[in-house]
């Protein structure tokens, strides 16, 4: 899914509406970086590369900054970014990156962070767009990128003068299924800002999705599954309540890579499921990976409920591998 800025601003010049999701994430906003890049603006990266103590933003968190004032992304809850903003355009114009400490141990004792800890951030002027086009190329395959970020420059790969910052594909959910549970764990899913696509027999569905960026794949035969791809970084989710259509589907999905596999229903439901998958000559082990009663929220009863519960449960599961690196496969720089 490519990222679409908006490049109206609210007169603070913060982009808006910069993708059609909740909040821009590392590579949205790279790609608006580029866009005004190409678009012949001097720009600023700023890149989170310290923490001590407390903070909202994690290291490796991004901003965009062009010289007119336009920024996109964030590093706290707003009581710092005016700022940043300043620092950047200072850095665009004397064209020379510094790395400054904000919050404790910051010498400007005027700027305090909430939550009562320090960040440093480094300010990248010019950022080569050959550098964010590789990376967002990788991205766009589905492989993590290794990007090194200096104070006069960014590479590709590592650098041991340089913070590494580690890019991942976003987590890209597959949702089976049919009904109103599947068309509004779409939309949540790819309003939360997930690579989304949807397989089912509903010959209206494609209709539910408005101007969403959610593909539909049609299943048309209790026999036979749509061919897919899938990868390390995403989550496979049935959501069927005809189980009829399981058979055709689910020894396929599971033979997928992916960090999560589940399916709806309850513990009679999946017992039968995987007497199912048993009696189909389903590899074992590719059966233990289906979850059965998924979801963070007991015995819920309305789609809204359902999918918000299945989803947080699957991002929280994509944060733990991204955390523990457990699908990269780069090597960390040296910083």
């Amino acid at each position: 899914m490519n990222a679409t800025a908006n490049q109206g601003d609210d007169g603070s010049g913060a982009v808006i509406s910069q993708v059609g999701t909740l909040a821009p994430r590392a590579h949205d906003i790279l790609r608006i970086l580029l866009g005004w890049i190409e678009g012949g603006a001097a720009t600023a990266l700023v890149t989170l590369v310290g923490i001590e103590g407390n903070s909202s933003r994690s290291p490796g968190t991004l901003m965009a900054v062009a010289a007119d004032g336009r920024h996109v992304g964030s590093f706290s809850a707003g009581c710092i970014e005016t700022a940043i903003v300043a620092q950047a355009i200072e850095a665009i114009a004397e064209q020379r990156g510094r790395t400054v400490r904000y919050g404790v141990g910051s010498p400007y004792i005027d700027l305090r962070l909430p939550c009562g800890g320090g960040i440093d951030l480094t300010f990248t002027p010019t950022p080569d767009a050959a550098v964010i086009r590789a990376a967002l190329s990788a991205l766009d395959r589905r492989e993590t990128a290794s990007v090194a970020v200096m104070e006069n420059g960014i590479a590709t790969g590592c650098d041991p003068t340089g913070y590494a910052l580690t890019l991942v594909p976003p987590l890209r959910v597959l949702a089976y299924g049919q009904g109103e549970d599947l068309a509004v764990f779409a939309r949540l899913a790819s309003f939360f800002g997930a690579v989304v696509e949807v397989v089912s027999p509903d010959e209206s569905l494609p209709g539910e999705f408005g101007t969403l960026p959610v593909t539909v794949h049609r299943v048309e035969t209790h026999h036979r599954a749509p061919r897919l791809s899938s990868d390390p970084w995403t989550a496979i989710v049935f959501l069927f309540h005809d189980h009829d259509w399981e058979g055709a589907t689910l020894p396929a999905a599971l033979a997928m890579p992916a960090f999560y596999h589940g399916a709806i229903g309850s513990r009679r439901t999946q017992h039968a499921r995987l007497r199912m998958l048993e009696n189909m000559a389903v590899d074992p082990a590719l059966v233990k990976r289906l979850r059965g009663r998924i979801g963070l929220i007991a015995s819920t009863r309305d789609p809204a409920t359902l999918a918000l519960s299945i989803l947080s449960e699957v991002v929280a599961a994509y944060r733990e591998i991204v955390a523990t690196g457990a699908a990269a496969n780069n090597e960390p720089c040296a910083t």
